[in-house]
């Protein structure tokens, strides 16, 4: 518990300012799938998720995201494990990248079976649309860029990420790396290309006097080697039902959050970003909302049939 707590002055080290290209996400700790591919089967259950999010509301071709997740362990030749499937539509400006990655997990038991530890691969396809016409606050439409295309062009590149996930019934640590390949986009006017990112996220569970009620702090550190952004979480939840909590984004925003578990196990989760920047001048905050949803498929026992004379 308290080496937990130790990483976050640690943290602080990283630089503050994250150069957006994975889309940010407020509430990651239920978004995993998204970036780190050793998540998937940690739920010992069917696990599906919808995420939309519209950044700094007010400002045109602002960031907006949409993503669709889901997971599930399974046990091929009595081998832990588990695959998912992610697909992440994201749009700012006069840029839209469309991914969509395949997930498998190998999971095995650490420490007697307390915990579980996840490996995990993804693999999958990278699309970037790029508009022809750029119109800048000078009105100039960027015909003079030789970076800028002259007519609507999309390329696709193939994409890898690595994960690991440890869980336990309190604690949960994860490490992942996105854009492994760092492949280059073709186009008729240069050539950009995916910057590779890494991920380190920490949560634990802790009990409080009140039997209704469980504090869960949790961290995330995303950085691409050159600038970074830091998250430091806390939820409180009452009844394992209805939660709310804070996130400060480190020299970006505070975000505030609710969410319920309605009976029918529909979780459902809001977050409102402020940004702290002097962007907060020009826009009127960010909303995402979030769908999680787990189920286990039960098979009925078939009936046994018994020919015996006592029953004809």
């Amino acid at each position: 518990m308290i080496r937990f707590f130790l990483i976050i002055p640690l943290a602080l080290l990283f630089g503050v300012i994250y150069a957006q290209q994975d889309p940010q996400i407020s509430q990651y700790m239920s978004s995993s799938m998204v970036y780190n591919p050793g998540f998937a089967g940690s739920r010992d259950a069917i696990c599906l998720g919808l995420l939309h999010r519209e950044q700094w509301v007010g400002i045109p071709g602002a960031p907006q995201t949409s993503a669709f997740f889901v997971n599930m362990p399974i046990n091929p030749f009595k081998i832990n494990s588990g695959i998912g499937l992610s697909i992440v539509n994201d749009k700012i400006g006069f840029e839209k990248n469309v991914a969509m990655n395949f997930t498998y997990a190998y999971r095995m038991d650490i420490k007697n079976g307390e915990g579980k530890l996840g490996i995990g691969v993804s693999g999958g396809f990278f699309n970037k649309t790029m508009e022809a016409k750029w119109i800048t606050p000078e009105g100039d439409d960027g015909t003079s860029d030789n970076a800028i295309p002259g007519q609507k062009e999309s390329a696709m590149v193939f994409n890898l990420g690595l994960g690991l996930y440890y869980r336990t019934d309190k604690l949960y640590l994860g490490l992942s790396s996105t854009n492994l390949t760092q492949a280059k986009f073709k186009f008729s006017k240069g050539a950009p290309n995916l910057t590779r990112e890494y991920y380190v996220t920490a949560g634990y569970s802790m009990a409080l006097p009140n039997n209704l009620l469980e504090l869960q702090p949790s961290v995330l550190i995303a950085t691409d080697g050159r600038s970074s952004s830091f998250d430091i979480n806390s939820i409180l939840t009452y009844n394992k039902r209805i939660w709310g909590g804070v996130t400060y984004r480190l020299n970006a925003a505070v975000v505030g959050m609710l969410g319920i578990e309605l009976k029918n196990g529909l979780r459902i989760g809001y977050s409102y970003d402020y940004a702290t920047s002097a962007i907060s001048n020009y826009n009127s905050g960010t909303h995402e909302v979030m769908l999680n949803y787990c189920f286990n498929i039960v098979k009925e026992k078939m009936r046994r049939k018994y020919k015996s004379v006592r029953f004809l």
